[in-house]
């Protein structure tokens, strides 16, 4: 059970998804690239009732962990901190944003793939990064509600079952993608990137099976 968000990236995906965290009632300690007093002052102000760590302390104080830095950045975080943590991808390739980065550019993978490898010792989930920052706080809608959006999840199924559950209270429907390659159908470029979709168009959109009640 998550009870506490742990965010690594302070920037304006990371502050949306911490103040979004504690709308549904998480506890949530955030980090930048150094040390919490350097970003005190902003996470004061930007999101309010989060607690600023250092990323060790983050990583170490958190039921799920989420990766909000820049996808140039990535290797910057120390993959011993994620060893054996529940972790949340957020981020994407997007060449036009990041220039070209060779190992992406040059690798038929999906980017968590490539990510995965870096935290090889991390239970790794890829979602939240198909939706713009932005949106994640304005298009919530509590459970049932007809205009309620869909998140589309990738990962091991055990560990994205746990993340489903933080996309739900997030106000979002959860949408099971498959293992971690199946993330590639939400990255850039995808017909799911960006797009709002009911979780019955995002099946769709992903070529998966409808559930009954989707069907009925």
């Amino acid at each position: 059970m998550v009870t506490t968000i742990g965010i690594l990236g302070a920037g304006r995906v990371g502050s949306a998804i911490a103040r979004t965290a504690l709308r549904a009632g998480y506890a949530v300690h955030i980090a930048g690239s150094g040390p919490a007093a350097d970003i005190q002052l902003i996470v004061d102000i930007v999101t309010p009732g989060a607690v600023a760590m250092n990323a060790a302390e983050v990583a170490a104080s958190a039921d799920l962990v989420v990766l909000a830095v820049p996808m140039h950045k990535f290797r910057s975080v120390d993959p011993t901190t994620l060893a054996g943590r529940l972790v949340l991808d957020t981020m994407n390739y997007w060449q036009p944003i990041d220039g070209r980065l060779d190992e992406f550019a040059g690798d038929p993978r999906g980017s968590s793939e490539v990510v995965a490898e870096h935290f090889g010792g991390a239970r790794l989930v890829k979602t939240l990064n198909h939706i713009g920052y932005h949106d994640l706080e304005t298009d919530a809608r509590p459970a049932g509600a007809d205009d309620r959006h869909a998140l589309a999840i990738a990962g091991d199924a055990d560990a994205a079952s746990v993340v489903a559950e933080v996309i739900e209270r997030f106000g979002f429907d959860a949408v099971y993608a498959g293992p971690l390659e199946a993330g590639v159908a939400f990255e850039p470029g995808s017909p799911v990137f960006g797009g709002r979709h009911t979780a019955a168009e995002l099946r769709a959109e992903l070529e998966l099976p409808a559930l009954d009640t989707e069907a009925a």
